[in-house]
């Protein structure tokens, strides 16, 4: 999946979520700096609602062990922009949603930095019953462009990380 969000990726969202019904597997997701819009592209598909679960939108960094499950400790050692993070939010929208495969989403979309992470750090993650896959961009391979550009490339890449488990 390309990582500037086209119109193309629409493609790839149907195919995941085919594969899913196929499956009989469902999903649900975590999301922060996505701010809904995994959930989004993949209600977007007809039939979604048989493997969709739901999903909680945790922009807020308490949110993210209130709702998503995320351990305090983990907040307080490594901050909300973390892989251990995006883990944790996996996991706990997996269990709390009671879906086969939980995602998360996590990171800086720009335009400033936060709490010392440049725009296009992100860290996106999927949890299944075999444990937690997780896949981050930071430094020289930070998510490229604006604001929105970062938005649309995690998206893709989540979703990329949901077809390959």
């Amino acid at each position: 999946m390309s990582r500037t969000g086209s119109p193309a990726d629409a493609a790839v969202v149907a195919a995941v979520v085919r594969r899913l019904i196929a499956d009989g597997r469902t999903v649900a997701a975590a999301e922060s700096l996505t701010g809904g819009l995994v959930c989004a592209a993949l209600t977007s598909v007809p039939g979604s609602s048989a493997v969709v679960r739901g999903g909680v939108v945790v922009y807020a960094t308490d949110l993210k062990a209130a709702l998503a499950g995320v351990p305090e400790a983990v907040l307080e050692s490594d901050g909300p922009v973390a892989a251990s993070t995006a883990a944790a939010m996996a996991s706990g929208v997996r269990e709390r949603l009671g879906a086969d495969v939980g995602l998360a989403t996590t990171g800086v979309a720009g335009p400033d930095a936060q709490d010392g992470h440049p725009p296009g750090t992100v860290h996106v993650a999927a949890a299944t019953a075999d444990g937690v896959r997780v896949r981050s961009f930071t430094g020289a391979s930070a998510l490229p462009g604006g604001r929105e550009d970062v938005r649309a490339a995690t998206v893709a890449e989540v979703l990329a990380l949901l077809s390959e488990v």
